[in-house]
C-alpha cells in the first residue's frame, strides 16, 4: 500500500506542477511582455528562468516531501496522507503564483526595467 501511495503522490504532484507550470508560461507572457514595455526578447527569457526555476522548487518540494508525515497503513489514512501532502504543493504552487506575480508588479516600473537597451548598454 505505501509504494502505491507514493507512486500516486509524485505522479499527481510532478502532473500539477508541469500543468500549471505550462499555464503559468503560455498566458504569463502577454503580462510579462507589457510589464518589460513592449521588450519581447527580455519578457520570454524572464518567463523562461521564471518557468525553470518554478519546476525546481516545486519538484525539489515534491521530493524532500516525501520522507515527512504519518505513513499510510490503510486505505484511510492513504487518502488523508495523498490529500495533505498534494495540498500542499497545491498551495506552494499558489504561494509561488502570487509571490512572482507581486515582485513583477512592484518591479515595473523599476529604473531597470523601464530603460531602453541603449541606456542600459551605456551604463
Amino acid at each position: 500500500m505505501m509504494l502505491w501511495t507514493y507512486l500516486a503522490y509524485v505522479a499527481v504532484s510532478v502532473a500539477v506542477t508541469i500543468w500549471v507550470g505550462r499555464s503559468l508560461h503560455g498566458n504569463g507572457r502577454v503580462f510579462l511582455v507589457e510589464n518589460f514595455h513592449g521588450r519581447e526578447k527580455l519578457a520570454d527569457s524572464v518567463n523562461h528562468l521564471l518557468l525553470v526555476g518554478f519546476y525546481l522548487i516545486n519538484l525539489g518540494f515534491v521530493c524532500l516531501a516525501l520522507r515527512y508525515g504519518q505513513k499510510p497503513t490503510d486505505a484511510v489514512t492513504a487518502v488523508e496522507f495523498l490529500s495533505t501532502k498534494i495540498g500542499l504543493v497545491i498551495a506552494l504552487l499558489g504561494f509561488m503564483h502570487f509571490f512572482n506575480m507581486r515582485m513583477l508588479v512592484r518591479f515595473r516600473d523599476s529604473e531597470l526595467f523601464g530603460r531602453p537597451v541603449s541606456q542600459l548598454q551605456a551604463a
